[in-house]
Formats: C-alpha cells, sequence, structure tokens
C-alpha cells in the first residue's frame, strides 16, 4: 500500500501553538510536509503573494516555512516543490473557531480551498475553545478523519471545515451560522501628526441555530461543514436574467 503525503499548512505561522500537534498525530498514518507562514496571517483569506518575492527556508526535515501566505504555502507545495507527491492538505489546526462568516476571510480555510482547487482532498480545522486550549484532542479527531477521507474520498469541489469545541459531546455535520460582530474602524496618530487606522472588532453574538456550525459548537459537538469551491446560485439564474435582459 502507498505511503500516504499530507500537506500541513496553517494562517497562524510556525509559532502556531496548534501546529506541531497537528504534525505529531498525522505522522501516525503517513509522511507530513509542513510548510507554513514565517508569521501570523490570520485574515489572510484566499490572497497570494504577486508583487514581492516569496522566500523559503527549511526549518527542520519536511519542515518549511515562508514568506507568504497559506495560499502561497500550498501552491508552493504542490505546483512547485513536491509537486504530485502530495495526497491530502489540512490547514491548521486554528486556534480560534472559523464559523459561518469567518470562513469567507480565514487564512486557515484559504489553504483547504486551495488544496481543493488544485485537486487534492483537503481539510480546514479550528480549536473553537479560546480558554482552557487543548490542541491534542483536536489533532487526533483531525487524523481520524483524515483516515477517514483517505478510505471513503470526498468529491472532487468539496472540502471540509472542521470546528473542535471546548468538549466533544459527539459529531455533526452542518451549515454555516452566523456570527455578529461590533466592527470598528480605530483612528490613531503617530508621533508625527499622521492618521492610522486600526480594524478592529469583536464577537457580539452567535446565532446558535440547530444544524449550523455555530449551534453544533454551542452544544459540544465537533462540526464538520463541507464547503464548495463553486460558489455561484443556479437557483436565481432565472430571476436574475429577467431584471437584467435591459441591460443586453
Amino acid at each position: 500500500m502507498k505511503k500516504r503525503t499530507i500537506l500541513v499548512t496553517n494562517d497562524d505561522g510556525i509559532h502556531g501553538a496548534g501546529l506541531r500537534p497537528l504534525v505529531s498525530e498525522l505522522k501516525k498514518i503517513g509522511r507530513v510536509i509542513a510548510i507554513v507562514p514565517d508569521q501570523e496571517r490570520s485574515g489572510m483569506s484566499h490572497s497570494i503573494t504577486l508583487h514581492k518575492p516569496l522566500w523559503i527556508r527549511k526549518v527542520d526535515d519536511d519542515f518549511y516555512m515562508t514568506t507568504g501566505t497559506p495560499v502561497d504555502c500550498v501552491r508552493f507545495s504542490i505546483l512547485h516543490m513536491f509537486k504530485k507527491k502530495i495526497d491530502m492538505v489540512v490547514s491548521g489546526i486554528n486556534t480560534g473557531p472559523n464559523l459561518g462568516e469567518d470562513v469567507i476571510y480565514s487564512g486557515t480555510v484559504a489553504g483547504a480551498r486551495e488544496g481543493a482547487l488544485l485537486g487534492k482532498p483537503s481539510l480546514a480545522v479550528s480549536l473553537s475553545d479560546l480558554g482552557n486550549i487543548n490542541f491534542r484532542d483536536a489533532a487526533i479527531f483531525a487524523r481520524h478523519l483524515a483516515e477517514k477521507v483517505f478510505a471513503q474520498g470526498i468529491p472532487d469541489d468539496i472540502y471540509l471545515n472542521v470546528n473542535y469545541p471546548k468538549v466533544k459531546r459527539g459529531v455533526e455535520v452542518t451549515t454555516l451560522g452566523k456570527r455578529v460582530y461590533d466592527e470598528k474602524i480605530l483612528t490613531r496618530r503617530d508621533p508625527r501628526g499622521g492618521t492610522y487606522f486600526w480594524l478592529s472588532g469583536k464577537i457580539l453574538k452567535s446565532k446558535f441555530v440547530k444544524g449550523t456550525d455555530t449551534g453544533a459548537v454551542d452544544r459540544g459537538r465537533v462540526s464538520i461543514t463541507p464547503l464548495r469551491i463553486e460558489t455561484a446560485n443556479p437557483a436565481i439564474y432565472g430571476e436574475t436574467a429577467k431584471w437584467l435582459k435591459d441591460l443586453s
């Protein structure tokens, strides 16, 4: 039987607390190659580096860091450095949840999305608990899920977003929920009188609807959300065409 090779990336960077527990567990089922950003890249979404060089440095055997984004890490690995050797992409373990609309902004989720775009079964894994952080349990679950995906497969246009709760009370396949943030733009002055800004905000509430990722995690269940690369909505093609016909 062919030995599997798993690519690990993240958006918390080389010092991310969830990185090494994940690598350690996945090594039990195959070769693990970790290529991660050299610093935190949270909130980078699906950005890639186009207008400056991309540097990569070997840290240890099968362990590298780059100056790029999580998506850069996946692209560099699959398109150049390891090419056909990669069998799966696992992105994480993220410190903090990626629930609801978070998936749009998340570099962790984008790492898995890029893996799927390049034809690899891909998982994004986040630890929802920011209190008593225990990455080991989440890493063990990620290993079991990776084994299941290797055995059963997933459709080519699907990748899985996993959120691990504070205390596991089961597993649930979910849709995306809703999180509401108090979003602000903070204005500051530099020593020379110039104006600069910080993007700020905090979570105000989540809507804990049954069947959603937010609802599952709130009840202590691991949320697994199948996400699609294709984001078009065929259900409203006809309706949209009606009010656009005057533009023809």
